[in-house]
């Protein structure tokens, strides 16, 4: 794995504090109505992206996940300008406004979407992962999933394909414990999710996911089994939401203090803490990062706020007709 140095450790505590500022702001805006439906925030889960993107081969390695994928494609490479304007439904998003917080999706930065179905793109990463080995691509798709989608039959479906084939795939649950609002004990009687792989003789296991270099040792490992021909990996990857489900979640199975308590060993917080430690980072030089981050976050906003809003004829471009469809009655 490449070594974890001051640079990286500095470049993780700028860019996780751009993503969780990025997703303040939609809270924000959100409760403002200038993004509408659903909104599902990703504060706390940080170090999941930061050591998946410090262990992935960026332009080659493919990633897919569920509908909390606001910062992952950011994390990519994708303008964080273009990100806000689709929460907003604007033409300048990444796709037109006409996908909103839940499906952005970049497929030249390898971003795959965001997916509103529980689990509906567990199959659909393993898919894409066939196509890699078919086509003979040096490429590893990173499927990600929560913890409630692990519930799906789909996953057992896929598991026992992709052990089979062989697939080039990592399977990734983000195990933040309450699903849409039901813990991991109420929802099966065990709570190693990560065992689900012992059943497919599919190497796995639990990480630490609020730690970024934990998340990088372990996507390494398992990205080069990928690749090498070893087949899947499937990873536990245990972490923490802040804030609930979406922002229409009360969030009444939860105290404040059991929040406050993974507050304590958040993921920016250690590695800001790493930085002043060991390689004498000053709080000077942590406020600059503050400040650039701040900026960055103004900026998307003002472009979403001034982008025009989409012809309404966008709508009908990306509609499928088929004018000799067999099955329709004929004209009047």
């Amino acid at each position: 794995m490449k070594k974890v140095t001051k640079e990286v450790l500095l470049n993780w505590y700028e860019e996780m504090l751009f993503w969780r500022k990025f997703e303040d702001k939609l809270a924000q805006v959100y409760i403002q109505q200038k993004v509408r439906g659903f909104l599902h925030l990703y504060n706390g889960q940080e170090a999941i992206l930061a050591g998946c993107l410090h262990a992935m081969e960026l332009g080659k390695d493919r990633m897919i996940t569920a509908y909390r994928n606001h910062v992952q494609p950011i994390g990519l490479g994708v303008d964080p300008k273009k990100v806000m304007a689709e929460l907003y439904g604007k033409a300048t998003g990444t796709s037109q406004g006409l996908g909103g917080s839940m499906h952005i999706f970049s497929p030249e930065h390898n971003f795959f979407g965001g997916h509103g179905i529980v689990g509906g793109q567990i199959p659909l990463g393993a898919g894409m992962a066939f196509g890699d080995k078919y086509n003979n691509h040096d490429a590893v798709t990173l499927t990600f999933f929560g913890d409630g989608a692990a519930r799906q039959g789909s996953l057992h479906e896929t598991f026992n394909l992709a052990m089979l084939w062989k697939l080039p795939v990592v399977f990734c649950v983000e195990n933040n414990g309450y699903a849409m609002g039901t813990s991991v004990e109420r929802s099966a009687n065990h709570t190693d999710i990560w065992k689900l792989g012992l059943g497919y003789e599919m190497p796995c296991g639990p990480v630490d996911a609020m730690n970024p270099e934990k998340v990088a040792e372990a996507m390494h490992e398992a990205i080069e089994r990928a690749r090498s021909g070893g087949g899947p990996t499937f990873l536990e990857l245990k972490t923490y939401r802040y804030r609930g489900h979406s922002m229409s979640d009360a969030q009444k199975y939860r105290t404040k203090d059991e929040v406050a308590e993974y507050q304590k060993i958040d993921p920016i917080t250690q590695v800001k803490d790493r930085l002043m430690e060991e390689h004498g980072v000053s709080e000077d030089e942590i406020k600059s990062m503050d400040k650039r981050v701040k900026e960055r976050v103004a900026e998307c906003e003002k472009f979403a706020e001034e982008s025009p809003w989409p012809e309404k004829s966008v709508m009908f471009d990306s509609v499928y007709e088929q004018e000799d469809y067999p099955f329709l009655p004929a004209k009047l």
